[in-house]
Formats: C-alpha cells, sequence, structure tokens
C-alpha cells in the first residue's frame, strides 16, 4: 500500500573538542525536537557501521577502507588485512557485522566487490578476525561469492544480517545490466542468500536439493537492496530496496517466494519506458510499502531504545536521493504512517544504526562524509 505521507555497553558519547561540540542543528519532528551533531568526520563516502563492545565504531568507507572510530571522534588509521576489493561507481567495501559471539571470537564480516579476472567483478563476503589491539584483520577467508562475475559497476547490493539462528542473510544486487537474470534460480543475482557463518548453504533453505536452483537462496526477484534488519519482535528479516524511477520498496522476504524484479515494479524506466508487466501478477509478492517517487534508500534499523520514546518500533530509513531519514511506522506487518526527517540537512543517508546508548547514528555518503548522532533535544 502507498502512503504521501549482547553488545551491552551502555557508553554514551561524548565529543573530544569544542569544535565538534559546537557543529549541531536542532531539528523539530512530529514527536520529538531532536538534536543532530557530528560525532566524527573525514571519511570518505562512509557505507556501514558498527558498534564494538568497548564502545568504539568499525566503519566502512567504500574506496576500500575500514577504520574504528573512537567515541571522541577520532579516526584510527585503515585496519590492514582487507581483501582485493573493486573500488569502482557504486562497487567498493560496503557492509560490516560483528558475529553474534565476537566478543570471544573477534570474527567481523565484510561484503564488498571483489576484483575478479578480466575485469570483472562480484559481490563477495569474507570473514576475518580483528586482532586485539584493533589494527589488523588476521586469517581472512572468504566465504560468500555471489555468481556470475560481471564487468559493470552498478547495483552490488549489499547489507549483512545475522538471523537468529546464526546464519547470515547477505542481500545481492541484479548488477543493472543483468536484471533480467533476478528471475533464474540459477544464479545469484537480485537474490537475497542465506549462508552459515563459516559459508555453504544455511539449513533449512528453501532451495537445498533442488536441481537448477543456487541452495543458497532464500527469495528471489530483488533489484538492489541496501537495506536489511530484523524485526525485533518476530525475528523476521525486512529489507528495503531501490527501485528505477519510482517503486523503492519494503518487503519481509519469505523462504522461496519471488518478489517481482523485474517482472512487475511500482517504477518506471530512467528512460520513461514501461518496465515489465504492471505492479502485479500471480504468484509474485507485493511489497509492504512503496515509494513513487524514489527516495533511493539505505540502511535501517527499527528503534528499540527508550532515548525516543515516541519512535519505539518504528523503522528508520536513510536515503540517497532524497537527502532525508524516512520513519515508517509499523503495525504487524504494515506500514501504517511515514515521517520524512532532516531533509533540511542536504545529506545523502548511507546507513542509520541504533547505538548501545539508544541514539541514532548515520553515515553521510560523501567525499567528506560524517557520523552524525540524533538525539532528543531536553
Amino acid at each position: 500500500m502507498k502512503f504521501s505521507l549482547a553488545l551491552g555497553c551502555l557508553l554514551a558519547f561524548s565529543f573530544g573538542s569544542a569544535a565538534l561540540a559546537q557543529d549541531t542543528q536542532r531539528v523539530r519532528t512530529d514527536k520529538v525536537e531532536v538534536i543532530v551533531e557530528t560525532v566524527a568526520r573525514g571519511l570518505e563516502h562512509p557505507w556501514g557501521l558498527t558498534f564494538l563492545p568497548d564502545g568504539r565504531m568499525l566503519v566502512t568507507e567504500r574506496p576500500g577502507r575500514l577504520r574504528t572510530v573512537a567515541p571522541d571522534g577520532t579516526l584510527s588509521e585503515p585496519i590492514k588485512g582487507l581483501p582485493q576489493i573493486a573500488a569502482r561507481r557504486q562497487g567498493g567495501l560496503l557492509d560490516v557485522a560483528l558475529d553474534p559471539n565476537f566478543s570471544q571470537n573477534r570474527l567481523v564480516y565484510l561484503s564488498y566487490a571483489e576484483d575478479r579476472r578480466e575485469g570483472k567483478a562480484g559481490t563477495s563476503v569474507a570473514r576475518a578476525r580483528l586482532n586485539e589491539d584493533g589494527t589488523a584483520l588476521d586469517s581472512l577467508q572468504v566465504i560468500f561469492r555471489q555468481e556470475p562475475s560481471y564487468s559493470g559497476g552498478n547495483h552490488f547490493g549489499s547489507r549483512l544480517v545475522f538471523d537468529r539462528e546464526g546464519n547470515l542473510f547477505v542481500t545481492l544486487g541484479d548488477r543493472f545490466d543483468l536484471r533480467e537474470q533476478a528471475q533464474n534460480p540459477a544464479n545469484h543475482i537480485g537474490k537475497i542468500v542465506r549462508i552459515k557463518p563459516e559459508g555453504g548453504a544455511a539449513p533449512g533453505n528453501p532451495f537445498l536439493g533442488r536441481e537448477g536452483a543456487r541452495p543458497e537462496i532464500w527469495s528471489l526477484g530483488h533489484r538492489n537492496v541496501q537495506s536489511a534488519a530484523l524485526h525485533p519482535a518476530s525475528g523476521e528479516l525486512w529489507t528495503v530496496e531501490h527501485g528505477a524511477r519510482g517503486g523503492d520498496e519494503v518487503n519481509i522476504p519469505q523462504p522461496g517466494k519471488n518478489y517481482g524484479w523485474p517482472v512487475i515494479s511500482y517504477g518506471v524506466d530512467y528512460s520513461g519506458a514501461k518496465i515489465g508487466e504492471g505492479t502485479a501478477k500471480p504468484g509474485l509478492q507485493q511489497p509492504v510499502y512503496y515509494w513513487d517517487p524514489s527516495i533511493a534508500p539505505s540502511g535501517m534499523t527499527f528503534y528499540t531504545g527508550n532515548r525516543f520514546p515516541g519512535w519505539h518500533g518504528s523503522i528508520l530509513v536513510g536515503a540517497l536521493s532524497g537527502r532525508l531519514v524516512s520513519r515508517l511506522e509499523v503495525d504487524g506487518n504494515r506500514v501504517t504512517g511515514e515521517e520524512r526527517m532532516l531533509q533540511n540537512l542536504g545529506e545523502r543517508i548511507r546507513d542509520v544504526r541504533q547505538g548501545p546508548d539508544g541514539l541514532i547514528y548515520l553515515l553521510t555518503d560523501s567525499s567528506q562524509g560524517r557520523i552524525l548522532r540524533m538525539r532528543p533535544a531536553d
């Protein structure tokens, strides 16, 4: 339906300088007045963020750097030991996630555009151990490779989300020129896959043992999924994916289901031409919610903290072309309303995360990218 409208550290982050402390903006939203403040700056197209148990953040930069960020905003030197990354156009170092048992094993997972032979690339996932002083990755293993490889530089996905059984969801793009392959279960193009933490198809996947289908596939018919999170109550995966001109979608991908791209869409092609067969077809799933015109969504979180009581249970989604944060109100499996926030910042929002302090952290997508924090104004 379309509307117009535990990391147990409870550390509260503080600024390390008066200059940062002054870099704030007061914003009125529907339910609360917030302060938006800069935590760190000087990141080149930051893409993904996660929190370490000691209160630092791990942040990816698309050109191929992984850094830690201290609570005072200090950036580390680039962490050593990353895989071979194809940093071109939309490709590069993408998402980062911690193993559910990170405190014991120090395993970090990265999704990235992998540089492959003959100018080709594909989305891959690697895991490695972050050494004790946080300066290098050791014992790196590539645990998943999207196939086939392709020379184009667009639509790599990709978000990483662990399910409650410890398996890893990986969202994958259709590589733009290969969009028709999103309907083909014999490859990973335009799919969401679910793998074991060491690699290989996860138990219970819907295409296990099916001839002519990749066993890692969870769902198919996706365009370019750059937002994903588990619902805090149900444990189901929710995603948000880019449409073309219109048709950005919120979905709850179910095992073995087909989400329609490019057979059905609520958008049109960049040329203005019709895409596929319309907006609905038997056997293909409808989105929970969609945007038309497009906001170019990237990064999402369910808000579960207590610092913004009026947002509890909402989905917060970053937007690139929209240059905003969309707050979606949810009732069960329905989106019942939308509030668009922070449009006055004029920033492309690449990722949205809830911190262990219950505040909201944002990545801005630019050559001088920042980590922003939203806190109540009281």
